[in-house]
């Protein structure tokens, strides 16, 4: 079967995942580990353990969607009322919980896998205790993915680079996936937050390198204030490629489908706007630019679980 490592964090790489898993290929999600915000954050600071908002979302999407709901359900369920328990995720609380019992965080997350029955592995990108940080482009600092993916300074400052502080170094078992990978696919995701802090992890590009994968880049629906203000899909493209150290993407998965009026007006209110695909800009990064209607337009914009899947199968 096809092997294929998908590598992000957040909400972004649900959706992959989430498709992906209904077909016969051996799929693995390589998962961002610098979360500091909510209650990954609170749990990381109060017991020492792995971030575990992301990884919880990566093993949710593997998991199967037929039969009893109740442990998906589960993992999804936050706390809402006021107590000591509010704003925490029951997943995030039992991933502390089997930390606790296996003796490690690894343990935690593949024994989570075996519960729930998921389709695949997850993995964090590394097991070092590492923060995100941004250096604007006058010079400020911002330290933790949080305070870059929710800018407390001035949205309309550009990100000048992200770094990791301390270094962190991969996992050796996600280092071995994408060697032994087909197809590695990058995102969707916030660009400086979910996708680049996983490239930033050392041994992360030397296991590219080796890797004779197809490596595969999905462009974002919208941009990010914060992050990506104005950026077209070459922009995504061309800082991607500058921290992976590489010339060019094998493929570039663009959104070809006209975006619903009434929810470009929905995000402008978040200063967000439709990325644009500048094709002719795009192919200096990319030897294949598939343009494919991979949007979902509800009251949300996401990727269609099962459109992208295609659009990434029908890669050869």
């Amino acid at each position: 079967m096809k092997k294929i490592v998908v590598v992000g964090g957040g909400s972004g790489i649900f959706n992959v995942l989430k498709g992906l898993k209904n077909y016969p290929v051996t799929l693995t999600a390589v998962v961002t580990s610098f979360d500091n915000g909510g209650s990954t954050g609170v749990l990381r600071d109060e017991f020492g353990m792995l971030p575990p908002g992301d990884i919880r979302r990566a093993l949710i999407a593997l998991a199967p969607e037929t039969g009893d709901s109740t442990l998906r359900e589960l993992f999804t369920y936050r706390f809402e009322r006021e107590s000591s328990l509010c704003g925490h995720s029951f997943g995030n609380l039992f991933l502390q919980a089997l930390c606790s019992i296996t003796g490690s965080d690894i343990g935690a997350i593949k024994k989570a896998g075996e519960i729930l029955g998921i389709k695949g592995t997850a993995l964090p990108v590394s097991l070092d205790d590492a923060q995100v940080c941004a250096e604007l482009m006058n010079g400020k600092i911002i330290k933790g993915e949080t305070n870059i993916d929710i800018p407390k300074h001035d949205g309309a400052l550009k990100i000048k680079k992200i770094y990791l502080e301390p270094r962190a170094t991969i996992y050796n078992e996600a280092y071995q996936a994408i060697v032994a990978a087909d197809l590695v696919v990058l995102g969707p995701g916030d660009l400086y937050t979910s996708l680049l802090p996983n490239v930033l992890v050392e041994g992360f590009t030397d296991a590219l390198k080796k890797s004779h994968a197809k490596v595969v880049f999905v462009t974002n629906l919208m941009t990010k204030w914060g992050e990506t203000n104005d950026f077209a899909a070459s922009d995504f493209s061309r800082v991607a490629l500058l921290y992976l150290k590489r010339k060019k993407f094998d493929y570039v998965i663009c959104n070809s489908s006209p975006l619903r009026v009434a929810l470009i007006k929905k995000y402008a209110g978040e200063h967000a706007s439709p990325v644009r695909i500048d094709t002719a800009a795009l192919k200096k990064y990319a030897t294949h630019v598939v343009l494919a209607d991979v949007a979902s337009q509800s009251d949300v914009l996401r990727h269609d679980s099962k459109k992208l899947s295609r659009a990434i199968l029908d890669i050869r």
